[in-house]
């Protein structure tokens, strides 16, 4: 165990805890396995032969679930084994969901649904697209702390804002914007009445981006005028919403 040293350093000592191993050259534990290998201004160095199980080892996860990606609903087991000596306690902690900081523990579900600290094992039954994020797990004892973590994407099908109708004047500018929830992210058709919309159709274009779909009239016309309706769709199902394209005369009816 090497331990860096400057030209300030006017006393050294090594400790176990509470016993000192060694001070300066002096070597003040009587454990034959201990021996000094180098003391000068740049290090304060000492070798400890034949480690064994009554040490004390800090903490080490030695053995933790990888990533995974589930659909919702799944039930979900991470798993987290540290070794060390003293025998390090285990505790889990949601640290990030969608961007946002949870500032909670989650405490440890067993098998048998008891709550404990101390289980390599966490537990979500029937995970919810909420519980996607970054889950932690320490390992902790006298010595150190150890942490790793596993990252949990949770798939779901699309959910689609309600559709917005617009308005708009002969000749100018139109825009149809559909927005959907889903993981993986969704793919977007367009229709109008039953038929289906293809980019640049009589002058319409369609611009997808992330999460959100555009339907753009360039030249409104009569013909453009209608019902549309767009759907959202992943490999676990689809939502679809509808909207109306209308002339600004459509608010003079109503007055």
């Amino acid at each position: 165990m090497r331990c860096a040293q400057g030209d300030v350093v006017t006393h050294t000592a090594w400790l176990n805890r509470s016993s000192i191993l060694y001070a300066g050259e002096d070597k003040w534990s009587v454990d034959p396995r201990v021996s000094l290998v180098t003391l000068n201004q740049e290090e304060f160095t000492i070798k400890i032969e034949n480690v064994d199980m009554t040490d004390e080892v800090p903490p080490k996860i030695i053995n933790l679930s990888r990533d995974i990606v589930v659909n919702e609903g799944s039930n979900v087991t991470l798993m987290c084994q540290a070794s060390g000596k003293p025998e390090p306690s285990i505790s889990w902690k949601l640290i990030s969901s969608s961007g946002k900081r949870w500032p909670h523990d989650l405490r440890l579900v067993l098998n048998t649904g008891d709550l404990a600290s101390d289980d390599e094992y966490l537990e979500i039954p029937s995970i919810s697209r909420q519980r996607a994020g970054t889950y932690e797990c320490t390992a902790v004892n006298d010595i150190d702390t150890d942490v790793q973590t596993v990252d949990i994407t949770v798939n779901y099908a699309p959910t689609v804002s309600e559709g917005r109708d617009v308005g708009v004047t002969l000749g100018q500018r139109g825009v149809l914007e559909c927005e959907a929830d889903a993981v993986p992210e969704a793919d977007f058709e367009w229709y109008k009445d039953d038929r289906r919309i293809f980019n640049g159709f009589d002058g319409m274009e369609i611009v997808n981006t992330g999460s959100l779909s555009k339907l753009t009239f360039f030249n409104v016309s009569d013909g453009d005028y209608g019902n549309y309706t767009c759907v959202a769709i992943n490999k676990l199902g689809s939502s679809d919403t509808s909207f109306l394209l209308y002339g600004e005369y459509r608010n003079l009816l109503h007055l």
